[in-house]
């Protein structure tokens, strides 16, 4: 496995909507693997294709719970219910920290690392996280959605 370069915010790349994938094969679980050893190795809880320079609907996310690394190909929220409003950070704009309003909960529909179709409902910190990523997809950053933003150390 390799380590990826995160690309930052003013990275036109960033801004773009991601392009579907085609199919899934052994390459593509590379880069999930690469993709998920580079966030690990970030500190990370999700990091969305975008933010390695590959403009195509690809993100790995992992909060540590039940679900364990979560590799989502094209993935599409299908179902939103209520919202709240909780700080977010990103790998491709560090040390920034913002109050970003999302959905409580989420339902998702996916193909996982072996084509699968997938159907997974969240809340929480899994809710935010796959919210926060898909909108990498959208060429969405928090900074463009959030609340109130500010430097340095988390509050």
């Amino acid at each position: 496995m390799a380590l990826l370069d995160i690309v930052k915010a003013g990275d036109p790349g960033l801004k773009q909507v991601a392009q579907p994938i085609e199919k899934v094969d052994a390459k593509l679980r590379k880069l999930m693997d690469n993709m998920a050893e580079t966030m690990y190795a970030a500190n990370g809880v999700g990091l969305a294709a975008p933010q390695i320079g590959q403009s195509i609907r690809l993100v790995v996310i992992d909060v540590e719970d039940e679900n364990g690394l979560l590799a989502m190909v094209n993935p599409e929220i299908t179902k939103k219910e209520g919202n709240i409003v909780d700080q977010e950070g990103c790998l491709s704009v560090p040390n920034v920290f913002g109050d970003v309003e999302r959905a409580e909960k989420v339902t998702v529909e996916f193909l996982n690392r072996w084509g699968k179709k997938k159907r997974l409902t969240a809340s929480g910190l899994l809710a935010r996280c796959i919210q926060h990523e898909l909108d990498h997809l959208e060429g969405v950053l928090f900074i463009d959605v959030a609340k109130s933003i500010r430097q340095g150390d988390k509050k």
